[in-house]
């Protein structure tokens, strides 16, 4: 294995790490008893869900900007992986990296839908987990 193909492999799983956090943090929030920020929530769902589109992109040297936008990731991803159009669903999420995460910006957040946002998350979790699997690259 070339040193670049294993630097590249490493990016890709530093990517797919922070990806997991985000999701992790999510869904501990939802066990709240009280005062859940939802609206946090739903916005770590989608840096989830962001951050494994990136990460893919990084594997396959894929120049992306730095952008919250799911649906521009995914049509990034699609000239590269046949899996990108059954994620579709997953630019519900692209709203809440913005309007959840900024004072000004903001809208209320429902807990449905930050159970709704944390369930694309972790579809496309499994997906991108399953993708770069096939490329050697494993958490």
């Amino acid at each position: 294995m070339t040193g670049r193909l294993e630097e590249v492999r490493r990016r890709a799983r530093q990517w797919a790490k922070y990806a997991e956090d985000d999701l992790r943090l999510a869904q501990h929030a939802l066990r709240m008893k009280a005062n859940c920020p939802f609206h946090l929530v739903a916005d770590h769902a989608q840096q989830c869900a962001e951050k494994y589109l990136k990460a893919y992109l990084v594997l396959k040297e894929v120049d992306f900007p730095f952008t919250d936008n799911i649906s521009l990731l995914l049509e990034l991803c699609a000239d590269c992986a046949p899996w990108a159009g059954a994620l579709v669903g997953a630019e519900a999420l692209t709203v809440f990296g913005i309007e959840a995460r900024y004072p000004g910006q903001d809208r209320p957040v429902s807990d449905e839908e930050a159970k709704t946002a944390v369930r694309l998350a972790k579809r496309v979790k499994k997906t991108l987990q399953a993708a770069l699997e096939e490329q050697n690259v494993g958490g």
